[in-house]
């Protein structure tokens, strides 16, 4: 049976209605409307099949869902070069941001020296969703026991006017003051970031339970 077989089997019309109007910027007729679990038990039956190398190379796919499996399939190879190559290769295709958030691939945490170079990369890139992709990845890994600060301006370094760009970053921020207050909360002050971020990142950190009462004052008086 095929991916897009064994999709039909468990989607939904009304969940197929409520997920097209979380995904404007894609053709409502490729979404199948199939939940999350299900899409990742789909992957790992892939994945310990034997399948997933076959299923990898079969690009572009034409549903939402095989994207999401994709990324889900990708997230499970253990072996972090084969892993790098295989999210290298998908990452033109993402077209969309449930596509580009909803898999962290677990060989990233034990290689971060290599995986900073790569982030690097995706970050600069052009492409609306690798940029995105980069940026979580940049706030997953890296706002943690490897932290450096020029990783708060490589994130503030990035540019432009996409709303799906401009969320990330304000995700990232937001993320950053409730982990790293102390060396993020400067941009704020400092008022380095683009408008629209600069006030989403103050929002969502005042919406953050990890943020302190003490922190969220002091932060409602930069808006």
């Amino acid at each position: 049976m095929t991916v897009y077989e064994e999709l039909l089997q468990v989607k939904d019309d009304k969940y197929r209605e409520f997920q097209a109007k979380l995904v404007p910027n894609i053709d409502p007729s490729t979404i199948l409307g199939v939940k999350t679990p299900q899409m990742r038990s789909i992957a790992k039956k892939v994945f310990d099949s034997g399948r997933k190398d076959e299923f990898l190379k079969t690009l572009p796919h034409r549903y939402y869902e095989e994207n999401l499996i994709h990324f889900f399939i990708i997230s499970l190879i253990k072996d972090f070069d084969e892993c790098i190559m295989a999210v290298e290769n998908f990452l033109p295709y993402v077209d969309c941001w449930p596509v580009s958030d909803q898999a962290t691939p677990k060989s990233f945490k034990k290689n971060h020296e290599k995986l900073l170079t790569y982030i690097k990369k995706w970050i600069a890139s052009e492409h609306v969703y690798t940029a995105r992709f980069g940026i979580r990845m940049l706030m997953n890994e890296f706002l943690g026991d490897d932290f450096k600060e020029e990783y708060l301006e490589l994130a503030a370094s990035v540019k432009g006017d996409d709303y799906y760009i401009k969320m990330m970053l304000a995700w990232y921020f937001a993320t950053a003051l409730a982990k790293r207050y102390d060396e993020s909360v400067k941009y704020i002050e400092e008022r380095k970031l683009d408008e629209w971020v600069h006030k989403k990142s103050i929002q969502k950190a005042i919406e953050s339970y990890r943020v302190s009462d003490e922190h969220k004052e002091y932060l409602k008086t930069f808006r």
